[in-house]
């Protein structure tokens, strides 16, 4: 068996290259004056400016194809006339299909990557902080030919900038209201040897509001609890919410910076418990050329960041996984509390993204290949696949991208002629009431 497994990942090797690759998605990109109407000025080419504070660029169909089953988004934000510390992000829009705009404010979206500008001044070096996002995930998102042939993907980057300080604070500001320049690149290893064929994807919260004092923002204004209820129509696989909050305002020495409990429940069930921050500063020091009053001129020890800081200025939010396995299909409720939160005179928030993520059909890992019950050869295939094993089975299913059972065939060969070229899953049923499933390229 060890040899069988050997083999396969030795012919997926040879299809896939697994050098990594960098993929310039948008670059040059300014952001201007948040709270000002937008301006006119002109974008990169294909770069459309709904808001001083968010651009989206298309990410065409050469680029998905260039995409592995590994992704690294890398995010570069350079100084303009904004010295103060920011929120920004990557969002994903799921825009339909051959649309050539679309209204930011009702397609389906998810958050990807959250992040905090240092404090910048654009006369000092360094004048740029990069910030990178692990999504392996998103990589299954992006491959999907199910999704690809419901939607186009689109690339939002946000940052929310003001220039008032700057225009009196930075040298060559002046009269100036623009604030930071973008670029975002995705790196990826060009390789699909664990794809997931099937994925299924629900976008429950895109930055929505959650504090104590406004209506809507949380279950009851008084209160910081929020509760978000949704319906799966089937079962999800290896299910995962992925979680984003930070903390923002709320006055001085508020939600800003005292780090609080928070306690997520789902279906009543208490399953993560967190407190933002835990984490020294210090190695972000060096992006933060404008003085403020977090940094102070020397450095400070790791338990004096730790004891009341809920980020750095110049680093990345964390991307909470929560993994719930099988979901079955039914009403789900996700909340969220952070009972000791105060917001000093109505003012602060905790921006909340959520979305849910898994497969709409059982698949091994490839971790879980070796103790599979069966071989499949060759792999990849043109016209036919063999299966070989020593128990008896019932019926041999060919299953494709959507989750959709292309051929189910109770003889130990498959005939595939016809078939689309593309990732498959087989899926053998045995006579004892087990299952066992392989990736299977057919080209």
């Amino acid at each position: 068996m060890k040899k069988i497994i050997i083999a396969f990942a030795a012919i997926l090797s040879t299809l896939y290259s697994t050098a990594q690759s960098t993929v310039n998605i948008m670059n040059g990109v300014v952001f201007f004056d948040g709270y000002a109407s937008v301006v006119s000025d002109p974008t990169p080419a294909g770069v459309i400016r709904f808001r001083n504070d968010l651009l989206t660029k298309q990410i065409s169909s050469q680029q998905l194809d260039s995409i592995g089953d590994q992704l690294t988004i890398k995010v570069t934000i350079s100084a303009l006339c904004d010295n103060y510390d920011r929120i920004g992000g990557v969002n994903l829009a799921m825009v339909p299909k051959g649309s050539t705009t679309y209204n930011t404010e009702t397609v389906p979206k998810i958050e990807i990557g959250r992040f905090i500008t240092p404090f910048m001044n654009k006369n000092v070096q360094p004048t740029s902080v990069p910030y990178t996002f692990v999504v392996n995930n998103i990589a299954q998102i992006l491959n999907s030919s199910e999704l690809n042939a419901l939607y186009d993907f689109w690339l939002e980057l946000e940052v929310f900038g003001v220039p008032y300080a700057a225009n009196t604070q930075v040298s060559g500001c002046s009269g100036r209201n623009d604030v930071f320049q973008g670029r975002v690149d995705f790196i990826t290893n060009n390789s699909n040897s664990n794809y997931d064929p099937s994925v299924a994807i629900m976008p429950l919260s895109f930055k929505a509001n959650f504090n104590n004092y406004q209506a809507g923002a949380s279950d009851a204004v008084g209160t910081t609890v929020k509760t978000i209820n949704f319906t799966t129509t089937q079962t999800i696989y290896d299910a995962k919410f992925y979680l984003i909050t930070s903390n923002h305002g709320a006055g001085n020495n508020g939600e800003e910076y005292v780090r609080r409990v928070h306690n997520v429940s789902f279906d009543g069930n208490p399953i993560l418990t967190y407190t933002p921050g835990g984490k020294s500063c210090e190695p972000y020091r060096q992006y933060n050329t404008q003085g403020n009053g977090i940094y102070g001129s020397t450095p400070q020890s790791t338990s004096w960041w730790t004891n009341w800081n809920n980020w750095c200025p110049g680093d990345t939010i964390a991307i909470r996984k929560i993994s719930l396995g099988t979901l079955t299909a039914g009403n789900h409720s996700f909340q969220i509390a952070v009972p000791a939160a105060q917001f000093s005179g109505q003012d602060g928030n905790f921006p909340l993204s959520l979305y849910l993520q898994g497969s709409k059909i059982e698949v091994l890992g490839l971790e879980e290949l070796n103790h599979s019950s069966f071989t499949l050869f060759p792999n990849p295939a043109k016209d036919a696949v063999q299966i070989q094993t020593e128990k008896e089975f019932s019926a041999i299913e060919l299953i494709d991208a959507s989750g959709k059972r292309m051929l189910t065939e109770t003889k130990n060969t498959l005939n595939l002629i016809g078939l689309d070229s593309g990732i498959y899953i087989i899926q053998v049923h045995f006579t004892d009431g087990m299952k066992s499933s392989q990736r299977f390229i057919k080209q």
